[in-house]
């Protein structure tokens, strides 16, 4: 390969994150309505017999399929398949920014608004209930937050002849915080604690 060849075959890259090909693709809605004394949040609680995460509180979601239009539009078709809504009902859609978990999946999470037409009625495969809350307390309330420890612990034939240090190399200690927001009875945390802190350090700032 000359430089010519070199320079044809990256000058019109785009970059994209190292190894997303590998990565899961998931999109979910932060779901806004109006009720009486303001703006509330909408949240979910996952049916008990789902195989993954059942009982916890959640954004509706899920994967991107190759039939989506884009991440937005996975948004929505699952917010209007699990709420059973019709997707018109959601309006004024936004992206906020997209996460890469440790745990080899992007999530994008966009901000919905639903429609005071709209009657809730919740896919019971999916959903075990819904619940609303209030913006305004959302927006004064800090979220109590803790430290997770990732432990590395490298196979029993890691070549670490191989590296400066050998077994006392010093590895970089990785921590993953997780938020946790109370609300009478619910408890909202993990990866949906931590889009709903994204939300509202925009609103609030």
């Amino acid at each position: 390969m000359d430089i010519n060849n070199l320079k044809s075959l990256l000058q019109n890259r785009k970059p994209r994150i190292l190894g997303s090909e590998n990565y899961s693709n998931y999109a979910v809605l932060l779901p806004i309505i109006e009720k009486a004394d303001g703006l509330h949040v909408l949240f979910e609680v996952r049916s008990h017999t789902l195989r993954r995460q059942p009982g916890e509180i959640c954004f509706p979601g899920g994967r991107v399929d190759a039939s989506d239009k884009n991440e937005g539009h996975t948004a929505i078709r699952e917010t209007s398949e699990e709420l059973g809504i019709a997707e018109e009902e959601i309006i004024n859609v936004s992206p906020l920014d997209y996460m890469v978990s440790s745990f080899g999946s992007i999530i994008y999470p966009y901000l919905g608004f639903i429609k005071e037409s709209a009657r809730i009625s919740p896919n019971p495969d999916e959903v075990a209930e819904v619940f609303s809350v209030p913006l305004t307390y959302l927006q004064q309330t800090k979220p109590e937050i803790f430290q997770i420890n990732f432990k590395l612990e490298p196979e029993e034939n890691f070549p670490f002849h191989h590296i400066t240090g050998g077994e006392k190399y010093k590895w970089q200690v990785r921590q993953m915080e997780e938020y946790f927001y109370y609300y009478e009875d619910k408890v909202i945390w993990g990866l949906t604690a931590r889009i709903l802190s994204h939300f509202l350090e925009i609103i609030n700032s």
